[in-house]
């Protein structure tokens, strides 16, 4: 990551100078001005730290020969003040073992003097590119940690609040986790949850839809192989569980995993061993399996389409996941989340949702569950044009189921009739069809004849 000195300029570090000697802090003062850095001068040790406390720095440049307080103690009360300051010495040449010993206390760089120019301004740089990659990976950091915290796994509904309670009371348990809820309920991220609350959160998470693998390649895929097993093994290759080693291994989709790799899946449970293709003998895993499907591996068991003894080995826990549906309360705090989310991504910040678009989000049924809501959020974000987003922005299925029973509700406070309704429904379709009767007849389930009739007695 190299950094262009007038790209640095625009960060406006501020540089703490502590120096003895004034015509060096005129000099250093003057140059790193000019290069758009803010300096302070100091000219000794208790000065900077007093200074230090008061404002914090980026950077602090001090020499290592001082009165009243040598560098090397300098740097070690700055850590105690601040465990991340940002220390660069200035030292003399006969000085360099005492600079090297101050650098083991956490200063980052020295120099000795006469230093060129061009030398001071790279490792002032280096600094504080060092600063900012430290930065940006304590917010990734953050930005992964909070993933999968719970306030990210959107959900204010008792129902998910109590599945939020279940992932935290059986986090460091080492049983195995069945996760079961229809397509799109979020089963992966409630299962992350549970790995990043275990103690073993800092061991590998890894992640297998059985359904995405060919059969034929499911058995490497999970147990690894040895070089020549078989036409293409030029290499050994680790198997899944060995790489999960230490930590949790997530089966999605598990129901379709073929029935003679359930069998050595079950081996593996019970065994807590696993044997790669081509080995002679296996090798010892410690490995938390989560499973999930969005079938009902109890009634496959029943049918003698999953096996019942690996059925009961997955679900020592199991925590069902409640369809969208079920859980209207949270759809508007989704939906929200998805709105910010990709406002961010697209850089095209909208107000919200007028009433309208909200009412038709809590009236859909939602069949995807949360994955097709920020579908459709995204699709609203990009498609809309006003600052709010609107009804007509959602996709066809959400305005159609919406729209229909506004109609009915309607038509029922103006009293219509079911003969007038009926009418109403006729000319609808007509105008659906352009005006083709014979399409019209079809979709009305009625002959031609008897759509004339209806039409006539309107008149």
């Amino acid at each position: 990551m190299n950094i262009d000195p007038k790209e640095r300029r625009d960060h406006h570090a501020r540089i703490l100078i502590v120096e003895d000697d004034r015509e060096m802090c005129r000099f250093l003062s003057e140059l790193l001005t000019e290069e758009g850095y803010e300096v302070e001068i100091v000219y000794d040790g208790p000065s900077a730290l007093e200074k230090y406390q008061q404002k914090g720095f980026d950077l602090t440049i001090t020499d290592l020969m001082m009165p009243r307080m040598k560098g090397g103690e300098l740097v070690r009360h700055l850590r105690e003040i601040d465990p991340d300051a940002l220390i660069l010495l200035i030292t003399a040449f006969g000085s360099i073992e005492s600079a090297v010993e101050t650098m083991r206390a956490g200063a980052f760089d020295y120099l000795t003097k006469p230093f060129r120019t061009e030398e001071i301004l790279l490792s002032i740089e280096r600094a504080l590119e060092q600063r900012d990659l430290k930065i940006e990976l304590q917010r990734l950091r953050r930005e992964l940690q909070g993933r999968y915290e719970f306030e990210n796994i959107i959900g204010k509904s008792d129902s998910m609040q109590r599945i939020f309670e279940i992932v935290m009371h059986i986090s460091d348990a080492p049983a195995n986790v069945l996760i079961t809820g229809e397509s799109g309920t979020g089963k992966e991220l409630i299962a992350r949850a549970i790995h990043h609350h275990s103690a073993h959160s800092v061991a590998p998470f890894i992640p297998l839809n059985c359904a995405a693998i060919p059969e034929n390649l499911l058995e490497s895929e999970l147990f690894g192989y040895l070089r020549g097993a078989f036409t293409d093994a030029r290499k050994d290759r680790k198997g899944l569980f060995q790489e999960a080693d230490g930590g949790s291994l997530f089966l999605d989709e598990i129901s379709e995993l073929p029935i003679n790799l359930q069998a050595k899946l079950l081996r593996v449970i019970e065994d807590k061993e696993v044997r790669p293709i081509g080995a002679n003998r296996g090798e010892k895993v410690e490995v938390r399996i989560i499973a999930a499907s969005n079938r009902d591996l109890g009634k496959l068991a029943g049918e003698g389409r999953f096996r019942q003894d690996l059925f009961y080995r997955l679900n020592v826990i199991c925590i069902d996941l409640p369809p969208l549906r079920e859980r209207p309360e949270d759809i508007p705090l989704l939906a929200e989340h998805f709105l910010q989310k990709f406002s961010e991504k697209t850089k095209r910040p909208l107000k919200g949702f007028t009433e309208e678009a909200l009412a038709a989000l809590l009236h859909y049924s939602w069949p995807g569950n949360i994955r097709e809501l920020e579908h459709a959020i995204e699709r609203a974000l990009l498609l809309g044009k006003g600052k709010l987003i609107d009804i007509t922005d959602f996709p066809p299925p959400v305005l159609a189921g919406f729209r229909s029973e506004v109609s009915l509700a309607k038509a029922l406070s103006k009293r219509y009739t079911l003969k007038e309704l009926e009418l109403q429904y006729v000319k609808k379709v007509l105008e659906s069809t352009k005006g083709n009767k014979t399409e019209a007849a079809q979709i009305l389930g009625v002959d031609r004849t008897t759509l004339y009739r209806k039409l006539e007695e309107a008149k």
